[in-house]
């Protein structure tokens, strides 16, 4: 159960008690079995295996079969970050996931998460960030623990976008891949290890139209005719969103970066769109490739899903080096952004 009451934690803020420093026990990703390369997408659109790879940097990524389901990869992210933090399930007091493609939409699927996994005395509820899911429930983890209302939240970053995606709509078909990542937050004292020193959060509604599913929703619900047009699937204006991307991007990891030597900097996690947006940033602001970490050539872009399941990548291969920053960055749909500057 939460260490103290929503009220209780408001009170001691207003009496100007200071806030726990948040730190990050573990981390852990579920990805699908089945790996879809650029080859399969030749049957539905006109491209080829190599003009997908000079566009996006993409070679092949993950899906979902029929039957399987998104929560699958959630349960699978979540029990890996509760075994490395050796946190039990029944100690995690809010879980809380960033998706735009779970289960279904109503409920949430951070409750049939938090049943999957055990974790009975917990809150759950999702949120709607898009790509930049995974950043936000960061922030709204650490602010639980920080002020006392929770010690220990499960925050997680997912989607299975091909359930949502049009098969004939080469703009974005061959970008997205199926996944999630999770990371358990605790008071630092007690993992003593990835310090979340900050994070910064944005939006510009006025974009909201570039990556959008058109139909289907409250203004005009799933008819048989928006079915057969397909407009009730993702859609993306590709080169409104490439050009505010890389805008984005380049601002973000500047805020990241801002009076900080690069020799502090252990590693880059950005939100992993498209490799020549991620290439571009870098050579804006001078930093070095090997800095970044990239991971778009196998798994695709995982939207909420990338940043954790690179995390937890890093975490497998025992790169996150002690006392250096992990600087991560994100923007998605809505249009949302967001960035952070952990402490490993």
């Amino acid at each position: 159960m939460p260490v103290e009451s929503a009220p209780e934690a408001a009170s001691a803020l207003q009496q100007g008690q200071a806030l726990i420093p948040v730190g990050i026990g573990g981390f852990g990703l579920g990805l699908p079995e089945w790996e879809v390369d650029n080859e399969y997408f030749t049957r539905f659109v006109d491209t080829s295996d190599a003009w997908i790879q000079q566009r996006t940097g993409i070679r092949t990524r993950r899906w979902i079969r029929d039957g399987e389901k998104p929560s699958d990869l959630f349960v699978a992210a979540g029990q890996e970050a509760l075994e490395t933090a050796g946190v039990a399930p029944e100690d995690v007091d809010m879980v809380i996931a960033g998706t735009v493609s779970g289960d279904y939409t109503v409920p949430a699927t951070a409750c049939i998460i938090q049943d999957r996994l055990g974790c009975r005395n917990a809150g759950a509820f999702d949120l709607n960030a898009a790509c930049t899911g995974f950043v936000y429930a960061l922030s709204l983890g650490r602010n639980f623990v920080a002020t006392g209302q929770c010690r220990r939240v499960l925050v997680m970053g997912g989607e299975a976008l091909s359930r949502i995606s049009d098969i004939y709509d080469r703009n974005s078909c061959v970008l997205f891949g199926d996944g999630a990542g999770a990371a358990l937050l605790q008071p630092h004292e007690e993992c003593g290890q990835g310090l979340i020193e900050d994070i910064t959060l944005g939006a510009d509604g006025s974009g909201y139209h570039f990556i959008m599913r058109p139909k289907g929703g409250g203004i005009e619900p799933v008819t048989p005719e928006i079915l057969a047009e397909g407009t009730h699937l993702l859609r993306m204006k590709g080169r409104e969103v490439y050009r505010f991307t890389v805008q984005q991007m380049t601002d973000l990891m500047a805020w990241a970066l801002e009076g900080v030597e690069l020799d502090e900097v252990g590693v880059i996690v950005p939100h992993q769109m498209n490799k020549r947006i991620l290439e571009t940033c870098c050579e804006k602001l001078g930093l070095p490739l090997e800095k970044v970490y990239i991971n778009i050539d196998r798994v695709g872009n995982t939207s909420a899903g990338t940043v954790p399941i690179c995390l937890a990548e890093l975490q497998r291969a025992g790169r996150l080096e002690a006392g250096k920053l992990v600087v991560l960055a994100a923007f998605g749909a809505g249009l949302t952004w967001g960035a952070a500057r952990i402490r490993w």
